[in-house]
């Protein structure tokens, strides 16, 4: 828990999800260029709200057939983009080259990319863990949770 003080002068507690949500916004705001927001389609909707995993391109096509479910992915000429509920970052750390869109927010992009898969349903998400399972394996990355600690 973080403590800040409040404008009367008494600590004020933070909560771990408040600290999380401050450093997201901040993560989120921060750097130069245009941020393009990649919008779920009209029809469906996203209660758990949206994020995305970017990755190369080339990865794409591989990544497909190891899915049991595939959400809304869009591409541009140099990555493909998938939704995933907000939040799916927390306690993984992304394979590289994979990276993470707080918000579903495509940086420095000209446009946005364009939808290349919409599911059947009203959901737009790919499920995080075997998307996260899947580019870990493509890339020959152990997942997080299986790589030795270190004192």
């Amino acid at each position: 828990m973080g403590v800040r003080a409040t404008s009367a002068g008494a600590p004020r507690v933070l909560s771990l999800d408040t600290l999380i949500r401050l450093e997201r916004g901040r993560r989120t705001t921060s750097g130069t260029g245009v941020s393009r927001r990649l919008t779920v389609p009209e029809g469906m909707r996203a209660p758990l709200g949206c994020d995305a995993v970017a990755m190369p391109a080339r990865l794409g096509p591989l990544l497909m057939p190891r899915l049991p479910r595939v959400g809304c992915v869009y591409a541009d000429s140099a990555h493909w983009w998938w939704l995933v509920p907000s939040d799916s970052d927390v306690a993984l750390e992304w394979p590289a080259p994979a990276h993470y869109a707080t918000g579903a927010l495509v940086p420095d992009s000209p446009g946005v990319p364009g939808l290349i898969h919409k599911p059947g349903g009203t959901l737009p998400y790919t499920p995080p863990i075997p998307l996260y399972l899947a580019l870990c394996r493509i890339t020959g990355t152990p997942p997080a949770w299986s790589r030795p600690v270190s004192a």
